[in-house]
């Protein structure tokens, strides 16, 4: 038996709909945007019905670009991102689970009808996200990559981050959410067919996480939220007693000056408005927030993810790198919470 066997048995037949989950670990939204739920109310119901995510994976800023979602299951955020990127934008899919490919495939000409395209903008294609390499993707070929609660179904979690690099376009993004953990997974429990199908058993220590990040090249990972994992199912609780689950979504871009630490070089940028969806307060992560008109200081990382992204004609820029002076003030230098009862925050580290 395949090593993707039972993962593919799981989501193609184990599960049939969201109620057969037996822990929120991939359901743990419970209030979408508004311009999210509108679009949600034009989705099939059965790609609703079959889509099992932990996270909501669409940033801001989406008209015209070309997306990757790696692990598309059922199809639900390749059509949200069809709507949000509009007839320009080109949203492609990748799904191992033939059952779930099937679903999302056969709904291409509703969506397509309920946007009013007069083609589809979206494809699936049936493969395996640890082996992007053998789907002919070309280098930097795409502007945003996105993932929901798939990652940690994958043994070679380097191999993803490293093929999403490969395939970004210079300023482009890998947004994602996925199951995390605050210690390392026992070595007996990784191979529970129901606990890794459960996304649990798969999950990164957050540390681990970090590092496999960075040796992949997306240095400064950014938190954007975080949502404790509940485990209503007793037998999985006792299996899992004492390590603490997060849902966690993070935005990783691709810019080859990112530094290790966060520096200060005396930069602001202030935030002109005309981001949909973000027109008084535009977030970059959860430490970082600009709002309107207002001139922010930040340190050089956020000012190129700002600056070289394409969030860069909604910003004026203060500064430069000609002058260096030391370590920027940090606002957060540790792993995120993972207990439901701290008040600390998590992510980037200025």
């Amino acid at each position: 038996m395949s090593r993707l066997d039972p993962i593919k048995q799981y989501y193609g037949e184990t599960l049939q709909r969201t109620e057969d989950l037996k822990t929120n670990a991939c359901c743990t939204i419970k209030n979408y945007p508004p311009h999210i739920s509108e679009v949600f109310a034009l989705i099939h119901p059965e790609v609703m019905e079959k889509f099992y995510g932990c996270g909501l994976t669409i940033p801001t800023a989406l008209d015209g670009l070309k997306v990757l979602d790696l692990g598309s299951g059922s199809g639900r955020d390749c059509y949200l991102l069809s709507k949000l990127v509009g007839p320009t934008g080109k949203v492609v899919g990748v799904d191992m689970t033939p059952e779930q490919f099937d679903v999302a495939n056969r709904h291409r000409e509703y969506h397509r009808q309920q946007f009013g395209y007069s083609e589809s903008n979206v494809e699936f294609i049936l493969g395996d996200i640890e082996k992007l390499d053998l789907l002919n993707f070309e280098d930097a070929s795409f502007d945003l990559i996105i993932s929901n609660c798939v990652i940690n179904l994958c043994q070679n979690k380097q191999a993803v981050l490293q093929e999403a690099y490969r395939l970004l376009r210079p300023g482009g993004e890998l947004y994602f959410s996925d199951v995390y953990s605050d210690r390392r997974i026992p070595p007996h429990l990784l191979d529970d067919q129901v606990l890794r199908g459960e996304c649990l058993s798969g999950a990164l220590y957050w540390n681990d996480f970090i590092t496999l990040a960075k040796q992949a090249n997306f240095h400064d990972p950014r938190m954007m939220e975080q949502t404790p994992i509940t485990i209503e199912n007793s037998s999985i609780a006792q299996q899992l007693e004492g390590i603490n689950f997060h849902s966690i979504t993070y935005r990783l871009f691709k810019l080859d000056q990112l530094e290790s630490s966060c520096e200060d070089y005396h930069q602001s940028a202030t935030y002109r408005g005309g981001v949909a969806a973000m027109e008084d307060l535009f977030i970059l992560d959860q430490d970082h927030h600009f709002k309107l008109g207002h001139s922010t200081a930040i340190c050089g990382n956020s000012f190129r993810m700002l600056n070289q992204s394409r969030f860069n004609r909604w910003f004026d820029f203060s500064g430069d790198f000609e002058h260096h002076y030391g370590p920027y003030s940090c606002c957060n230098q540790s792993s995120p919470p993972m207990d439901s009862n701290s008040k600390q925050s998590g992510g980037s580290c200025c």
